[in-house]
Formats: structure tokens, C-alpha cells, sequence
């Protein structure tokens, strides 16, 4: 019984894990560029039960699940044409290098503007850098041409928060600037939504083993207490 209670608790912690993961995907359904994740729940492994008398295996048992990894889907997605001569998307691979406070990061998300100073920046205000890394400046009638903007190849870019990607560039990107044009975010909306109602089915069914469990074991010690 405390077994059960072990693996149904562990389940409802894996699940719990996928709604944080499907909550950020939802917030960022509209986000230009935006990577969904992907989180795999796995079993523990199986644990061997043992005959006492014997000394023979008698079978196995389920030991709990947990959240295995997280995996973001780093696949180009389609462009979509905008108002502003600012916005930019990358047709194909590669990504923009954004200077931070933490040091130079990477984004597919291509929402930019000028600054005071008459820089290319994102929305936090940091710098767009050329393909040498040093920031671009905006031409006098608001725009920036193409080729002035860095692409990058980042591998095994992994996600730091804001649409950004930590990594060590390797060159030149193989994609293409686009200007005018953002890149939708890679969240499926509508099949977001289904998934996160999917996993609530089974961190309620987590639930009713739990209490199923628990009142079984209470009943259990009611029966060892009758003389």
C-alpha cells in the first residue's frame, strides 16, 4: 500500500512538472519566435520482487515516474509580414546575437527597435550585433538594411528565459534576414489546451489513488485494532 502511495505521489509530481512546462508554452502562444517544450515522463524503473522462502525472483514492480528531460523544439517556423520596418525574422537557421548584462545571447525573436542613441535594440533594450558583433545603427529614415544584421549558428542552444538562448556560436548562419516579418511562435494553442487538460485528468486521477489508498490502509488499521 505505501508502495502505491509512492508511485501515485511521484506521477502527480511528473504531471505537475508538464503543467509548468505547458502553462510557459500557452503564455508564449504569440511570443515572435518562441520554441515550445516538450517534457517526457518516465518510469523509475522496475524493482525486482523476491520470493523470502525461496530466494527466486518472483516478478517486478513499478517503482514511479518522474519527469525524464525537457526538450525544446528549435525548428524555423513560418514567417509573418508586420507594420514595422524594424521587425526582422530569419528564414532558415540561425539566430540574432543580443548583447546583455550576462554577456551576448541569442534569439530568434526578431521584435526590435531604436534606441535614444540611434541603436538597433529588443524590447529590454539590449543590442542587435552585426555579424562582427558590434551593435547596428539605425539609418536616419528608420530602417536598417538586411545585411547589416548577424546570423549566427549556435549549437545545442539551450533556453535562458525571455526568448533567449545561451551557447557558443560557431559561425555564420545559413538562414536569411527578413525584414518586416516576425516568426510565429512554435505554441500550438489549440493543441496546447488539450494537452494541459490531458494532464489534469491525470493528476486528478493521482488524487483519487491517493485518497483510495489512504482510506484503505485507515480501514486496514481498524481491522488490526478489533480484538
Amino acid at each position: 500500500m505505501e508502495r502505491g502511495l509512492s508511485i501515485a505521489a511521484s506521477g502527480m509530481i511528473a504531471e505537475m512538472a508538464r503543467q509548468d512546462q505547458i502553462a510557459n508554452d500557452l503564455a508564449n502562444a504569440v511570443t515572435p519566435g518562441y520554441k515550445s517544450d516538450r517534457i517526457s515522463v518516465q518510469s523509475f524503473g522496475d524493482l525486482l520482487v523476491t520470493d523470502l522462502a525461496t530466494g527466486q525472483v518472483a516478478g517486478s514492480v513499478v517503482a514511479g515516474a518522474r519527469a525524464a528531460e525537457q526538450v525544446t523544439d528549435l525548428r524555423p517556423n513560418i514567417l509573418k509580414p508586420s507594420d514595422e520596418p524594424l521587425d526582422m525574422a530569419i528564414s532558415g537557421e540561425g539566430y540574432f546575437a543580443i548583447q546583455t548584462d550576462q554577456g551576448v545571447r541569442y534569439t530568434r525573436n526578431g521584435q526590435f527597435q531604436a534606441s535614444a542613441q540611434g541603436e538597433l535594440v529588443d524590447a529590454m533594450g539590449n543590442q542587435v550585433l552585426n555579424q562582427a558583433g558590434r551593435p547596428i545603427r539605425v539609418a536616419g529614415d528608420g530602417t536598417v538594411p538586411a545585411a547589416d544584421v548577424g546570423i549566427f549558428t549556435v549549437p545545442n542552444a539551450r533556453k535562458a528565459g525571455d526568448s533567449m538562448f545561451n551557447g557558443a556560436a560557431t559561425g555564420r548562419g545559413e538562414g536569411e534576414v527578413r525584414t518586416g516579418q516576425l516568426e510565429m511562435s512554435r505554441t500550438d494553442a489549440a493543441r496546447t489546451v488539450v494537452q494541459m487538460m490531458a494532464s489534469l485528468r491525470a493528476i486528478e486521477a493521482g488524487q483519487k489513488a491517493l485518497t483510495t489508498i489512504d482510506e484503505s490502509l485507515g480501514k486496514s488499521n481498524q481491522v488490526g485494532n478489533l480484538r
